[in-house]
């Protein structure tokens, strides 16, 4: 897959380095940027783009030229595509006010709590279809609990969610009280002690 135009709605932290994720702009279908068959994150140089005025980390929003070598799909998320060598480039970006064109609307976010058990995805008792979400939610907290960990708390059709954010933007969304729209991106994150937690990656 050459110059895939992809518009970028994830670049948050995974293990200290980068997890960029967004849509083919073409077919509207997922695609997780990974630096190897296992679904390995990015690091920093990878992470960036180049525009004309210099290179820079990928921002949501951007739409953005990849290139990749494979796909190298895993049982809890589909959507992983290994990236060659070549520098991105950027393509301008898509504002604000377009954003809702994207959203998914599943029933649920592979259910109602805040992980989903590996054993369960790997027995084929639930199949993973996609591990991303682009969703309108309601009620929205952003907060810290005790442990200084950094939460959203939400509701999505009916359903509470109290889920882990790896938003890099999240300690300035809360510390100057922006306004955002209440739109997330939220990623199926890799197996951590027998379970697949979910991530809110993106606070838009």
């Amino acid at each position: 897959m050459n110059n895939i135009e992809i518009i970028i709605f994830a670049n948050s932290f995974k293990h200290h380095q980068h997890c960029v994720a967004g849509k083919y702009i073409k077919t509207g279908q997922w695609v997780r940027a990974v630096s190897n068959s296992e679904g390995a994150e990015l690091n920093h140089d990878q992470a960036k783009c180049q525009n004309p005025h210099g290179t820079y980390n990928v921002k949501p929003l951007q739409k953005v030229l990849m290139n990749f070598s494979s796909h190298a799909p895993l049982k809890h998320q589909p959507e992983n595509y290994v990236i060659d060598d070549s520098r991105w480039r950027q393509n301008y970006k898509i504002a604000d006010e377009e954003l809702k064109s994207y959203l998914d609307n599943p029933d649920h976010l592979w259910g109602s709590s805040d992980r989903v058990a590996y054993s369960s995805i790997l027995s084929g008792q639930i199949t993973i279809m996609q591990s991303l979400y682009l969703v309108q939610v309601q009620n929205m907290k952003l907060f810290k609990n005790k442990y200084g960990k950094r939460r959203a708390l939400f509701s999505y059709k009916g359903l509470a969610y109290d889920l882990a954010v790896t938003d890099p933007n999240f300690d300035r969304i809360v510390d100057n009280n922006t306004n955002v729209q209440g739109i997330l991106c939220i990623s199926l994150g890799e197996e951590f002690e027998g379970n697949c937690y979910k991530i809110v990656a993106t606070i838009f």
